[in-house]
C-alpha cells in the first residue's frame, strides 16, 4: 500500500515537471546509473584485470621458489644414512670451518650444542645449512640473541643451538 502511494506521488511530480526539467532529471539518473555501473561493475574488473600481469609473475616466481625447496628436501631425504662418527666428525670440521673461534661444541649422545659468541649471521646460516647436508644434523633447539654492536654492522648472534644427530 505504501509503495503504491509513494508510486502515485512521485508520478504526479513527474507528470508536473516541465519537458526541460524532465529531461535534466532523466540526464542526472542516467549519470547516477552509469557511476554506479562503473563502481560497482567495471571499476574492480578493471583494476583485477590491471594487476593480472604482476600478481601471476609473483605467483610464478612463488610456484619456482617452492619447486626449488621441493627439489632440496627430496634430495636431503634420497641421502644415504651416515653413521654416528662420521656425522660428528662432518659437524666438528663444519664448525671449525665456518664459524672458528665464535663458537663452540659439545656433545652429549645424539645431541650436540653449539654455543655461539658473536657469530655472525651469515657464517651461522652457511654452517647450519652444512651441518644439515654434511652431517644430517637436524635443529632441534635454538636460544638466540643478538649480539651488541654498531647499528650498521652485520648481524652477530649469542646463544645456543642444540641439534640432534643421527642414531648410532
Amino acid at each position: 500500500m505504501k509503495f503504491d502511494a509513494l508510486q502515485q506521488q512521485l508520478r504526479t511530480r513527474w507528470d508536473l515537471l516541465a519537458p526541460r526539467e524532465r529531461g535534466a532529471v532523466m540526464l542526472a539518473g542516467a549519470i547516477v546509473l552509469v557511476a554506479l555501473v562503473w563502481w560497482v561493475l567495471l571499476g574492480p574488473a578493471l583494476s583485477t584485470l590491471r594487476h593480472a600481469e604482476s600478481q601471476h609473475q609473483e605467483l610464478d616466481r612463488q610456484l619456482q621458489t617452492m619447486r626449488s625447496l621441493q627439489a632440496d628436501a627430496m634430495a636431503l631425504q634420497n641421502q644415504p644414512r651416515l653413521a654416528y662418527d662420521d656425522a660428528l666428525r662432518a659437524l666438528e670440521a663444519s664448525v671449525r670451518q665456518r664459524l672458528g673461534n665464535t663458537a663452540q661444541l659439545s656433545v652429549a649422545g645424539e645431541r650436540a650444542t653449539l654455543t655461539l659468541k658473536a657469530a655472525e649471521a651469515d657464517a651461522l646460516a652457511r654452517w647450519l645449512t652444512q651441518a644439515r647436508v654434511n652431517a644430517r644434523a637436524l635443529p632441534a633447539e635454538a636460544r638466540l640473541t643478538r649480539a651488541a654492536g654498531p647499528a650498521n654492522a652485520p648481524a652477530r648472534w649469542d646463544g645456543a643451538l642444540v641439534l640432534t644427530l643421527p642414531a648410532r
